[in-house]
C-alpha cells in the first residue's frame, strides 16, 4: 500500500489579515480576548475532512468580505483537541462563534454559501450596534432566569430598535412561550416579517411550538408510563410519553423513548417516531449535545 500522506489545508494566516490559525496554547488570547473587541468564528478542523477543505475556504471568503468586523480562527483538532473536547466537538467540520468572551452562535457540518453569509452577516452585525447585543445578552439572562415578562419587553425593545434582529423577535416568541401563552405565541408566528421567516431562529420556535401544542394533549407522564409498562407495544403510548417528558423539560429522555419506538416500529403511523426527532431536534440549539447525540443514534438505526 502507498504512504501517501493526507493533504493539509494551506495556512489561513497566509491568505487573509482576518484569518489566523490558533492552537490550544492560545486560545484564550486568539477566541476569548479577542472576541472582546469583534466576534471571532472559530472553525475546528483536520486535514482528513473533506467537508473541512470546502467549508473552510467559504467562511475565510465570508470574512474577508466583512471587512473586518469579524475575525475567524481555525485550529486543527489532530494538533490541537484540547478546547475541541471541552467544548464536546464530536464531527467536524464544527464552527462556533464567540463574542464578548462567550459562545453566541455555530453550526456543525457542510452548510450552502448563502447560510455562510448569512452566518457572518448575522455577527458582523453585532458590532458597533449601540449595545443591542449587551441587551440579547441581558434578555436571555432573564429569561433564563424566569423573569419571563421582563425578558419579553425587552426582546421587543430591541427589535424595534433593530427590525432585523430575527434574535430578538424568536427571543418573544420563546418568552410567551415560556409563560405559557400559546395564543400570543400563535398571533406574533403568524406576523413573522417576511425577511425573517426563514432564518434559523424562526425555525426553531416554530418547531418549539409545535412541540408545545403536541404536549397539551399528551396526558400525564406517570399514566403514560404505566401504559407503557403495561404493554410495551403500545405504540401510541410510548409516543405520547415523550411528548409529555418533553413537556416536562425531560428532552433526553424523550429523545431516548421516540428513538427506542422508532427501533421497535419505525413504520408506525407513517414513521411518526422520525418525524418527531426531527422537530425536536429542530428546537434545540445547533450544538446541543443531546440533539447531536440523537441525530448519531438515528442515523445509525437507519442504516442497520
Amino acid at each position: 500500500m502507498l504512504g501517501l500522506t493526507p493533504p493539509t489545508a494551506p495556512s489561513a494566516a497566509a491568505k487573509s489579515q482576518y484569518v489566523t490559525d490558533s492552537s490550544d496554547a492560545t486560545f484564550m488570547a486568539d477566541v476569548i480576548e479577542a472576541s472582546r473587541e469583534v466576534p471571532v468564528i472559530v472553525d475546528f478542523w483536520a486535514p482528513w475532512c473533506g467537508p473541512c477543505k470546502t467549508l473552510g475556504p467559504m467562511l475565510e471568503t465570508a470574512v474577508d468580505a466583512a471587512g473586518g468586523k469579524v475575525r475567524m480562527v481555525k485550529i486543527d483538532i489532530d494538533q490541537h483537541p484540547a478546547v475541541a473536547g471541552q467544548l464536546r466537538v464530536q464531527s467536524i467540520p464544527a464552527v462556533f462563534a464567540f463574542f464578548d468572551g462567550k459562545p453566541v452562535d455555530g453550526f456543525q457540518g457542510a452548510q450552502p454559501g448563502s447560510e455562510i453569509k448569512a452566518f457572518v452577516d448575522r455577527l458582523s452585525a453585532l458590532t458597533g450596534d449601540g449595545g443591542l447585543a449587551d441587551a440579547l445578552i441581558a434578555a436571555n439572562t432573564m429569561l433564563d432566569e424566569g423573569a419571563t415578562l421582563d425578558a419579553a419587553e425587552t426582546f421587543s425593545a430591541i427589535f424595534e430598535e433593530d427590525p432585523t434582529s430575527a434574535a430578538a423577535y424568536a427571543g418573544m416568541v420563546r418568552a410567551y412561550l415560556a409563560l405559557p401563552d400559546l395564543e400570543r405565541v400563535a398571533a406574533l408566528l403568524d406576523a413573522v416579517p417576511e425577511t425573517l421567516a426563514k432564518s434559523k431562529e424562526l425555525e426553531a420556535v416554530r418547531a418549539q411550538y409545535e412541540l408545545a401544542l403536541q404536549s397539551q394533549s399528551a396526558g400525564p407522564e406517570e399514566e403514560l408510563r404505566a401504559s407503557v409498562a403495561a404493554d410495551p407495544k403500545d405504540m401510541q403510548a410510548r409516543f405520547n410519553l415523550a411528548l409529555a417528558l418533553y413537556a416536562g423539560s425531560k428532552v433526553d429522555e424523550a429523545v431516548d423513548t421516540l428513538l427506542e419506538l422508532f427501533r421497535l416500529d419505525r413504520d408506525w403511523n407513517d414513521g411518526a417516531a422520525k418525524t418527531q426527532l426531527a422537530i425536536i431536534f429542530e428546537a434545540l440549539p445547533p450544538q446541543d449535545t443531546i440533539a447531536l447525540r440523537g441525530r448519531r443514534r438515528l442515523s445509525s438505526m437507519i442504516f442497520i
